[in-house]
């Protein structure tokens, strides 16, 4: 075991742990954050997204010992205060079915829109194409990707 001390979400945790162990179940495990979601292991599901430095990154297979002094974001940290604007119209479009998936599908379009704002069409297939959504909610996902981005560009709606 090794003592490490990381930034989760704006705040310093110290942990000790195996430096092999993946950071998502030091979230899970560890710190106690269940937002981010175990699905299948080897990165290609996306329900483990977290922000590393910003980017949407599949926690599952980020060793511990590799986040150092990178800050990490979860679906937790995602907003201070008021729901980001995916949020909102993730609950206007009643996106989410069985719901498993969607802290990943947020965060993933979290980083999208902070690095592109005005996504097109293909720009959201491509941020979108490693989240998988089992109840196949996908066309309601580029919607709330849409909506949350006319809002974050002034154009505002009714939530």
């Amino acid at each position: 075991m090794s003592k490490f001390e990381i930034q989760i979400n704006g705040t310093l945790q110290k942990i000790e742990a195996d430096p092999d162990m993946p950071l998502l179940w030091v979230l899970r495990d560890i710190i106690g954050l269940k937002g981010t979601k175990y699905g299948c292991g080897i990165g290609m599901c996306g329900a483990c997204t977290v922000h590393w430095e910003g980017k949407a990154v599949r926690s599952c297979q980020i060793p511990i010992a590799a986040v150092k002094d990178k800050k990490i974001t979860t679906i937790e940290g995602l907003t201070k205060g008021d729901l980001h604007p995916l949020q909102k119209s993730w609950i206007t479009l009643q996106i989410p079915q069985c719901g498993y998936c969607q802290s990943g599908q947020l965060m993933s379009a979290a980083a999208l829109l902070a690095a592109n704002p005005h996504p097109d069409s293909n720009d959201i297939d491509v941020a979108m194409s490693g989240n998988l959504c089992r109840c196949g909610t996908y066309d309601r996902i580029k919607k709330g990707i849409v909506m949350a981005s006319e809002t974050i560009n002034g154009k505002q709606h009714d939530y």
